[in-house]
């Protein structure tokens, strides 16, 4: 009994202290603030999440001259009362911006770093502009690194996420599984 016991010790406190170093490692990588300064780009790409204001961030980011072109990420097809806004968002070209809207296949951020990386190709784009959650800025910005060739700027959506602890310890969680799965997976179309 002392051995278990010993063993079931031994295990609780390896299992506190990885929790310790994902939860301290987890807040320099998904909370604290991970974007790029804002320079002229080719494109600006909102990539699909919720619907936190960072269609008319992207928007207002081309209405400031920053880039013509604004692509939106269709992730709202389940939620209608969001596809409702995403749908005025997309009609929301003018004389000056030109705004795409697309549905990434696979339906993920790799799926969205290809279409732009395809998009950037066919019209010789160099830099894009990418804007989602600030806690996705890094897994976001490795991922289009390994689809796109030219620079990438991110810029996380200007918000506050007030989460209870449980909440920041499951995005963590996702976080780290989704970057595992960008560096195996990598960015082959097949």
């Amino acid at each position: 009994m002392g051995r278990a016991r010993r063993a079931l010790a031994i295990l609780t406190a390896v299992g506190v202290c990885v929790a310790g170093i994902l939860g301290v490692t987890g807040y320099f990588l998904f909370t604290r603030p991970h974007g790029d300064p804002l320079s002229k780009a080719d494109a600006i790409v909102v990539l699909g999440g919720d619907n936190d204001g960072r269609w008319e961030y992207g928007l207002n980011l081309a209405r400031q001259g920053y880039a013509s072109t604004v692509l939106l990420s269709n992730a709202y097809s389940d939620r209608p009362a969001d596809l409702s806004e995403f749908r005025q968002a997309c009609a929301s070209s003018t004389g000056t911006i030109t705004v795409l809207c697309f549905i990434p296949d696979p339906f993920t951020t790799r799926g969205e770093a290809m279409y732009v990386a395809r998009l950037a190709e066919q019209h010789n784009w160099s830099r894009v502009i990418v804007v989602s959650w600030n806690y996705h800025m890094v897994r976001a910005r490795y991922v289009f690194h390994q689809c796109f060739t030219g620079d990438v700027i991110m810029r996380p959506v200007p918000r506050s996420y007030d989460f209870a602890p449980w909440r920041w310890a499951v995005l963590y969680a996702y976080q780290y599984g989704a970057l595992m799965k960008a560096f195996l997976v990598g960015c082959d179309s097949a």
